[in-house]
Protein backbone atom coordinates (compact mmCIF):
# COMPACT_ATOMS: atom_id res chain seq x y z
CA UNK A 1 0.00 0.00 0.00
CA UNK A 2 1.47 3.06 -0.94
CA UNK A 3 -0.39 5.95 0.90
CA UNK A 4 1.56 8.62 2.51
CA UNK A 5 0.15 9.27 5.93
CA UNK A 6 0.53 12.96 7.74
CA UNK A 7 -0.02 13.15 11.26
CA UNK A 8 -0.93 16.06 13.38
CA UNK A 9 -0.28 16.50 17.02
CA UNK A 10 -1.56 20.05 18.09
CA UNK A 11 0.08 20.88 21.71
CA UNK A 12 -0.15 23.23 24.63
CA UNK A 13 1.78 23.29 27.27
CA UNK A 14 2.28 19.68 27.32
CA UNK A 15 6.08 19.34 27.49
CA UNK A 16 5.74 16.31 29.79
CA UNK A 17 3.49 14.12 27.62
CA UNK A 18 4.51 15.30 24.03
CA UNK A 19 7.56 13.03 23.81
CA UNK A 20 5.55 9.84 24.47
CA UNK A 21 3.02 10.58 21.57
CA UNK A 22 5.74 11.47 18.79
CA UNK A 23 7.46 8.36 19.98
CA UNK A 24 4.28 6.17 19.52
CA UNK A 25 4.37 7.57 15.89
CA UNK A 26 7.43 6.60 15.35
CA UNK A 27 7.23 2.85 16.21
CA UNK A 28 3.86 2.41 13.89
CA UNK A 29 4.46 -0.33 11.89
CA UNK A 30 3.07 1.60 9.21
CA UNK A 31 5.37 3.85 7.75
CA UNK A 32 4.49 7.65 8.38
CA UNK A 33 5.61 10.64 5.64
CA UNK A 34 5.36 13.12 8.31
CA UNK A 35 4.43 13.94 11.83
CA UNK A 36 3.68 17.72 12.41
CA UNK A 37 3.43 18.89 15.65
CA UNK A 38 1.42 22.50 16.12
CA UNK A 39 2.42 24.18 19.09
CA UNK A 40 -0.53 26.73 20.39
CA UNK A 41 1.69 28.89 22.49
CA UNK A 42 3.26 26.57 25.12
CA UNK A 43 5.01 28.49 27.96
CA UNK A 44 6.37 25.31 29.22
CA UNK A 45 9.23 22.98 27.52
CA UNK A 46 7.60 21.68 24.69
CA UNK A 47 9.62 23.01 22.01
CA UNK A 48 13.06 21.65 23.39
CA UNK A 49 11.47 18.27 23.63
CA UNK A 50 10.28 18.46 20.46
CA UNK A 51 13.37 19.70 18.96
CA UNK A 52 15.29 16.56 20.19
CA UNK A 53 13.15 14.69 17.64
CA UNK A 54 15.67 16.30 14.82
CA UNK A 55 14.16 16.16 11.31
CA UNK A 56 11.49 13.62 11.69
CA UNK A 57 8.88 15.81 13.25
CA UNK A 58 8.36 19.23 12.07
CA UNK A 59 7.77 21.90 14.55
CA UNK A 60 5.39 24.90 13.92
CA UNK A 61 4.59 27.10 16.64
CA UNK A 62 1.49 29.65 16.54
CA UNK A 63 -0.23 32.71 19.74
CA UNK A 64 -2.29 30.42 21.39
CA UNK A 65 -5.65 30.39 19.39
CA UNK A 66 -6.83 26.88 20.46
CA UNK A 67 -7.04 23.01 19.66
CA UNK A 68 -8.97 23.54 15.98
CA UNK A 69 -6.87 26.51 14.89
CA UNK A 70 -3.73 24.24 15.36
CA UNK A 71 -5.19 21.37 13.53
CA UNK A 72 -6.26 22.90 10.70
CA UNK A 73 -2.57 24.61 10.76
CA UNK A 74 -0.98 21.11 10.63
CA UNK A 75 -3.20 19.82 8.16
CA UNK A 76 -2.55 23.28 6.07
CA UNK A 77 0.81 22.74 6.20
CA UNK A 78 0.67 18.56 5.31
CA UNK A 79 0.58 16.99 2.02
CA UNK A 80 -0.30 13.78 2.75
CA UNK A 81 -3.12 11.07 1.12
CA UNK A 82 -4.49 10.67 4.80
CA UNK A 83 -4.51 12.69 7.71
CA UNK A 84 -4.75 11.32 11.32
CA UNK A 85 -4.84 13.31 14.61
CA UNK A 86 -3.30 12.17 18.00
CA UNK A 87 -3.39 14.41 21.22
CA UNK A 88 -0.29 15.32 22.49
CA UNK A 89 -0.92 13.59 25.70
CA UNK A 90 -2.38 10.38 24.07
CA UNK A 91 -0.37 7.28 23.15
CA UNK A 92 -1.29 5.11 20.11
CA UNK A 93 -0.16 1.31 19.73
CA UNK A 94 1.99 0.17 16.78
CA UNK A 95 -0.29 -1.25 14.62
CA UNK A 96 -3.00 1.57 14.87
CA UNK A 97 -2.49 3.37 11.34
CA UNK A 98 -1.67 -0.05 9.47
CA UNK A 99 -5.03 -1.62 10.98
CA UNK A 100 -7.17 1.86 10.01
CA UNK A 101 -5.65 1.99 6.20
CA UNK A 102 -7.03 -1.83 6.09
CA UNK A 103 -10.37 -0.62 6.52
CA UNK A 104 -9.83 2.02 4.48
CA UNK A 105 -8.62 -0.25 1.65
CA UNK A 106 -11.97 -2.39 1.88
CA UNK A 107 -14.39 0.65 1.02
CA UNK A 108 -13.32 3.25 -0.83
CA UNK A 109 -16.87 4.81 0.15
CA UNK A 110 -15.36 5.22 3.68
CA UNK A 111 -14.04 9.10 4.33
CA UNK A 112 -12.75 8.39 8.51
CA UNK A 113 -12.22 5.11 9.91
CA UNK A 114 -12.11 5.39 14.15
CA UNK A 115 -11.30 2.41 16.69
CA UNK A 116 -11.12 2.18 20.18
CA UNK A 117 -9.63 3.38 23.13
CA UNK A 118 -8.07 2.32 26.50
CA UNK A 119 -8.10 5.20 29.58
CA UNK A 120 -5.41 5.11 31.92
CA UNK A 121 -4.52 6.53 34.87
CA UNK A 122 -1.23 8.76 34.74
CA UNK A 123 -0.08 8.40 38.02
CA UNK A 124 -0.09 3.90 37.82
CA UNK A 125 -0.65 3.29 34.61
CA UNK A 126 -3.68 0.88 35.10
CA UNK A 127 -6.72 0.45 32.86
CA UNK A 128 -9.43 2.68 33.58
CA UNK A 129 -11.71 1.90 31.13
CA UNK A 130 -12.21 0.56 27.43
CA UNK A 131 -14.22 1.63 25.04
CA UNK A 132 -14.40 -1.16 22.20
CA UNK A 133 -17.66 0.22 21.40
CA UNK A 134 -18.28 2.25 17.99
CA UNK A 135 -20.58 2.30 15.07
CA UNK A 136 -19.50 2.32 11.48
CA UNK A 137 -21.47 3.02 7.91
CA UNK A 138 -23.84 5.68 7.47
CA UNK A 139 -23.80 6.85 10.99
CA UNK A 140 -24.54 10.53 10.62
CA UNK A 141 -28.38 10.28 12.26
CA UNK A 142 -26.77 8.24 15.56
CA UNK A 143 -24.24 11.05 15.71
CA UNK A 144 -26.97 13.49 15.65
CA UNK A 145 -28.95 11.69 18.06
CA UNK A 146 -25.69 11.55 20.60
CA UNK A 147 -27.72 8.83 22.57
CA UNK A 148 -24.68 5.83 22.35
CA UNK A 149 -20.81 5.63 21.50
CA UNK A 150 -20.59 6.31 17.56
CA UNK A 151 -16.85 7.30 17.27
CA UNK A 152 -14.63 7.11 20.10
CA UNK A 153 -12.12 9.39 21.21
CA UNK A 154 -11.90 11.78 18.13
CA UNK A 155 -8.76 13.71 18.93
CA UNK A 156 -6.46 10.76 19.07
CA UNK A 157 -8.53 7.64 17.09
CA UNK A 158 -9.85 8.91 13.72
CA UNK A 159 -8.22 8.93 10.26
CA UNK A 160 -9.86 10.63 7.08
CA UNK A 161 -8.81 10.78 3.96
CA UNK A 162 -7.20 14.38 3.08
CA UNK A 163 -10.24 14.71 0.08
CA UNK A 164 -12.66 14.36 2.67
CA UNK A 165 -11.09 17.32 5.19
CA UNK A 166 -11.05 19.32 2.26
CA UNK A 167 -14.48 19.07 1.10
CA UNK A 168 -16.28 19.81 4.38
CA UNK A 169 -13.84 21.83 6.06
CA UNK A 170 -11.73 22.21 8.76
CA UNK A 171 -12.36 22.44 13.05
CA UNK A 172 -14.60 25.11 14.08
CA UNK A 173 -12.77 27.38 15.53
CA UNK A 174 -15.42 29.15 17.75
CA UNK A 175 -15.45 25.17 19.69
CA UNK A 176 -13.18 24.38 22.49
CA UNK A 177 -14.84 21.06 22.97
CA UNK A 178 -16.86 18.50 21.16
CA UNK A 179 -15.29 20.50 18.06
CA UNK A 180 -14.60 16.76 17.16
CA UNK A 181 -17.74 15.73 17.20
CA UNK A 182 -18.97 18.46 15.01
CA UNK A 183 -16.49 17.81 12.64
CA UNK A 184 -17.18 13.93 12.09
CA UNK A 185 -21.10 14.59 11.84
CA UNK A 186 -20.43 16.90 8.75
CA UNK A 187 -17.70 14.10 7.65
CA UNK A 188 -20.89 11.53 8.41
CA UNK A 189 -23.40 13.40 6.09
CA UNK A 190 -21.42 12.78 3.15
CA UNK A 191 -19.17 9.43 3.59
CA UNK A 192 -19.54 6.62 4.91
CA UNK A 193 -17.64 5.57 8.55
CA UNK A 194 -15.08 2.97 9.34
CA UNK A 195 -14.12 1.34 12.44
CA UNK A 196 -11.47 -0.55 14.53
CA UNK A 197 -12.91 -2.86 17.11
CA UNK A 198 -9.63 -2.54 19.19
CA UNK A 199 -8.02 -0.09 21.84
CA UNK A 200 -5.34 0.96 19.71
CA UNK A 201 -5.40 4.34 21.26
CA UNK A 202 -4.22 4.99 25.18
CA UNK A 203 -5.93 7.86 26.18
CA UNK A 204 -4.20 9.70 29.45
CA UNK A 205 -6.60 10.44 32.21
CA UNK A 206 -5.10 13.47 34.46
CA UNK A 207 -7.41 15.64 35.89
CA UNK A 208 -7.18 18.60 33.31
CA UNK A 209 -8.83 17.22 30.17
CA UNK A 210 -11.07 19.86 28.33
CA UNK A 211 -13.86 18.03 28.52
CA UNK A 212 -13.69 18.54 32.47
CA UNK A 213 -14.85 22.64 31.87
CA UNK A 214 -18.65 22.46 32.27
CA UNK A 215 -19.13 25.93 31.44
CA UNK A 216 -16.99 25.67 28.48
CA UNK A 217 -18.62 22.24 27.19
CA UNK A 218 -22.31 23.93 27.30
CA UNK A 219 -21.04 27.02 25.60
CA UNK A 220 -19.55 24.63 22.78
CA UNK A 221 -22.05 21.98 22.72
CA UNK A 222 -24.70 24.81 22.15
CA UNK A 223 -22.80 26.03 19.24
CA UNK A 224 -22.01 22.73 17.58
CA UNK A 225 -25.73 21.93 17.97
CA UNK A 226 -27.25 25.00 16.69
CA UNK A 227 -24.79 24.35 13.27
CA UNK A 228 -25.23 20.91 12.77
CA UNK A 229 -29.32 21.34 12.64
CA UNK A 230 -28.84 24.56 10.43
CA UNK A 231 -29.81 22.91 7.54
CA UNK A 232 -32.63 21.58 5.03
CA UNK A 233 -31.83 17.75 4.88
CA UNK A 234 -34.92 16.27 6.34
CA UNK A 235 -33.06 13.01 8.28
CA UNK A 236 -31.18 15.11 10.48
CA UNK A 237 -34.35 18.21 10.95
CA UNK A 238 -36.65 15.21 12.67
CA UNK A 239 -34.18 14.41 14.94
CA UNK A 240 -33.64 17.79 16.56
CA UNK A 241 -36.04 17.45 19.69
CA UNK A 242 -34.65 14.58 20.47
CA UNK A 243 -30.92 15.43 19.79
CA UNK A 244 -31.58 18.43 22.22
CA UNK A 245 -33.40 16.53 24.52
CA UNK A 246 -30.17 14.45 25.13
CA UNK A 247 -27.81 17.32 24.91
CA UNK A 248 -29.40 18.93 27.98
CA UNK A 249 -29.70 15.51 29.73
CA UNK A 250 -25.71 15.41 29.45
CA UNK A 251 -25.24 18.78 30.71
CA UNK A 252 -27.49 18.44 33.52
CA UNK A 253 -25.64 15.41 34.59
CA UNK A 254 -22.10 17.33 34.04
CA UNK A 255 -23.48 19.86 36.33
CA UNK A 256 -24.71 17.76 38.82
CA UNK A 257 -21.42 16.10 38.95
CA UNK A 258 -19.79 19.20 39.40
CA UNK A 259 -21.75 20.51 41.91
CA UNK A 260 -23.16 23.34 40.63
CA UNK A 261 -27.02 22.57 40.83
CA UNK A 262 -28.27 26.05 38.50
CA UNK A 263 -26.70 24.67 35.70
CA UNK A 264 -28.03 21.49 36.41
CA UNK A 265 -31.77 22.40 37.23
CA UNK A 266 -31.37 24.84 33.96
CA UNK A 267 -30.56 21.96 31.33
CA UNK A 268 -32.21 19.32 33.75
CA UNK A 269 -35.81 21.53 32.78
CA UNK A 270 -34.55 22.11 28.78
CA UNK A 271 -34.10 17.92 28.46
CA UNK A 272 -37.80 17.84 29.76
CA UNK A 273 -38.71 20.44 27.49
CA UNK A 274 -37.26 19.02 24.28
CA UNK A 275 -38.23 15.42 25.77
CA UNK A 276 -40.93 14.95 28.49
CA UNK A 277 -40.76 11.47 28.26
CA UNK A 278 -37.34 11.79 30.14
CA UNK A 279 -39.48 12.15 33.45
CA UNK A 280 -40.24 9.15 33.95
CA UNK A 281 -36.58 8.36 33.81
CA UNK A 282 -35.54 11.23 36.12
CA UNK A 283 -38.40 10.45 38.50
CA UNK A 284 -37.05 6.45 38.84
CA UNK A 285 -33.58 7.85 39.44
CA UNK A 286 -34.59 10.17 41.94
CA UNK A 287 -36.47 7.21 43.86
CA UNK A 288 -33.46 4.85 43.75
CA UNK A 289 -31.43 7.87 45.45
CA UNK A 290 -34.19 8.15 48.22
CA UNK A 291 -34.19 4.68 48.54
CA UNK A 292 -30.08 4.50 48.70
CA UNK A 293 -30.16 7.32 51.76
Amino acid sequence: MNVKVSVVIPTYNYGRFIAEAVESVLAQTYPIAEIIVVDDGSTDDTETVVRTFGEKVRYVRQTNEGVCSARNRGINSSNGDMIAFLDADDIWLPEKIEKQLARFAEDPEIGLVHCGLREFDTATGETTALHLEGCEGWVAEDLALCEKPVIQGPGGSIMVRRHVFDEVGGFDRRLKIYEDWEFCLRVARKFKVGFVPEALVNYRSHGVNAHLNVEEMERSTLIAWAKAFDTDDPAICRLRRRSYGNLHKILAGSYLQSGRYWGFMRNLIASLWFRPSYLGLYLSRAAGRRKDL
